[in-house]
């Protein structure tokens, strides 16, 4: 019988990443990486906006350059059966009515609402909280709390905004949901398939009342956004599914076959956490430039329980035949990199060798051993608003207790820790919900990378970490994914026990450290209190 192989694609925040697996064993016969030149160069982009685009040719481009790579690297000549895809998420752009994104067509091309709105782009805050405000029952299965960074708060944003893209714009589509469109030749944006994963968590579809809410809810918000959803179409579908066979351009430009299967897309952190082999009640922390912390337990034991403040509860959309729960934070791995470019940001003026790719690896080493006590510098981790519990984008960070014997270090220290506090934060809240955790699965670059944030992570949440031995667990679950839709495998359990890798380290908590990190958390959680109360009052007197 002959070997099948499977492709799982990853489009991160900064680069798109493939793998080429062995369908029957996992093992990686190549790996690709593609970093988007436009977001790397800062294009459409404006941080004092909270304004964060990416431009669909950046995506089209790298997902052309990663097949085409991981199929020479591994030689040429192997059956590829399959292609899975994920994505960023909620990060929706507009389409015409051919499927179109609106960021390619004459006039459009540099503007950044006709591109791909980025899961971090906050510029929809109003619009979210006008979501908040008439949300009613239909926020339940979205932990109560609809968030900027969401479906469709960033549709209301843009069509208010912008007069072009509201004319041209036909529908709103998620951005793992247009991958798998083109790559199949669609030419009719009403037959895009939309992913069960993306509209449960982001866009407030749900079995329980039959879809999407009913039109005067959405008249009720704007009428203009009355189309857009009778448009978001009556189905969703599983990840595990197959959307159709790869076109005839697009089998050309990857090199590949029209036999290939592309599967159903997803978000990227869902599909991570089967590519780090989630287990019913453990949490699995997806830790990049955010964390997406991910849960799955049977269907049927929450009952009616919705969990208050996180990104949603929604059957099948992490594995099928359970309830997939997500959580997270706004900025991980952004506070370290924002931290790291302040100090360079003098050298790189003065035209200096600044060294900033080796700045966090040392900055790590020397803040593993440098010592703190109970009234250390203290950090809030709001740096990008909040996710959860409870989103607020409005929010800032801080820094406490800072004085002329504080530096980087120091500093880093209570940035690493305000970011774990962050963590503990959501883990309360599930507990204080009844959702029980018996474990902790950390996957991801940062998981990693940095044994000195694992360890700290570790101390504050007081209980051990398992740290999955992939390098990619996001393109390693959209392979998963994809062998499951080309029929190798029955269902995801299946596909993630024969070709998941397993876990390399564990981090235990330091018992030495439990009533340290107690007493700083209960001061983080006063700390932020503080900034809560003065941020809604500058925001209830400004408005």
């Amino acid at each position: 019988m002959q070997e099948a192989f499977v492709i799982g694609l990853d489009f991160g925040t900064d680069s798109v990443r493939a793998v080429l697996n062995n369908a029957a064993n996992g093992e990686v016969m190549a790996s690709s990486t593609f970093n988007f030149p436009r977001w790397r160069d800062g294009l459409y982009c404006d941080a004092t906006k909270h304004q964060f685009r990416q431009h669909p040719m950046d995506h089209l481009e790298g997902l052309t350059f990663v097949v085409r790579d991981v199929l020479k690297r591994a030689g040429g000549g192997l059956h590829v059966t399959a292609i899975g895809i994920d994505a960023t998420g909620s990060s929706p752009m507009a389409v015409d009515a051919q499927g179109r994104s609106l960021a390619m067509l004459p006039g459009l091309e540099h503007n950044p609402n006709a591109m791909v709105v980025l899961w971090k782009d906050h510029t929809s805050a109003a619009e979210a909280t006008e979501i908040n405000e008439k949300g009613g029952g239909y926020l339940r299965y979205a932990g109560g709390i609809y968030s900027s960074e969401w479906f469709w708060a960033k549709l209301l944003h843009v069509i208010r905004a912008d007069e072009a893209v509201r004319r041209h714009a036909y529908a709103w589509v998620e951005h793992s949901d247009w991958l798998p469109f083109v790559l199949t030749g669609g030419t009719d944006a009403n037959a895009i398939r939309r992913n069960v994963c993306a509209a449960g968590h982001k866009a407030l579809w749900s079995a329980q009342w039959g879809g999407l809410p009913p039109r005067d809810w959405f008249a009720a918000l704007d009428p203009r956004l009355t189309g857009f959803a009778e448009r978001f179409g009556p189905y969703t579908w599983l990840t595990s599914q197959p959307s159709g066979a790869l076109s005839p351009e697009w089998a050309e430009k990857l090199g590949l076959s029209t036999s290939v299967i592309v599967g159903i897309g997803a978000l990227d952190a869902h599909v991570g956490a089967v590519g780090g082999q989630i287990e019913p009640y453990h949490l699995s922390k997806v830790m990049g430039t955010s964390t997406c912390d991910m849960l799955v337990v049977p269907q049927g034991v929450l009952g009616d329980k919705t969990v208050r403040g996180i990104c949603g509860q929604v059957e099948d959309s992490i594995i099928p035949g359970m309830t997939g729960l997500e959580a997270g934070q706004s900025a991980f791995g952004d506070t370290y990199a924002w931290f790291r470019e302040v100090l360079a940001w003098p050298l790189r003026l003065l035209q200096v060798d600044s060294g900033a790719d080796r700045l966090l690896p040392e900055l790590d080493r020397l803040a593993a051993a440098a010592p703190f006590d109970e009234h250390s510098e203290l950090a809030v981790d709001w740096l990008n608003g909040r996710r959860t519990p409870d989103a607020n984008p409005y929010l800032t960070g801080a820094i406490r207790g800072l004085n002329l014997a504080s530096d980087a270090v120091s500093v880093y220290r209570a940035l690493v820790e305000s970011t774990c506090f962050g963590a503990k934060k959501i883990t309360e809240r599930f507990a204080a919900e009844g959702v029980d955790i018996q474990g902790l699965i950390g996957v991801g670059g940062i998981a990693r990378k940095s044994p000195y944030i694992m360890q700290v992570m570790a101390d504050v949440l007081d209980m051990p970490i398992r740290i999955h031995s992939s390098d990619q667990t996001c393109a390693a679950g959209a392979a998963m994914f994809a062998a499951v839709a080309a029929g190798h495998y029955a269902k995801v359990e299946d596909a993630m026990a024969a070709m998941g890798q397993g876990f390399d380290k564990t981090y235990a908590p330091d018992p030495g450290r439990r009533e340290l990190y107690r007493k700083r958390y209960r001061a983080y959680k006063r700390l932020g209190d503080y900034i809560e109360s003065e941020t809604t009052m500058h925001h209830e007197q400004s408005s």
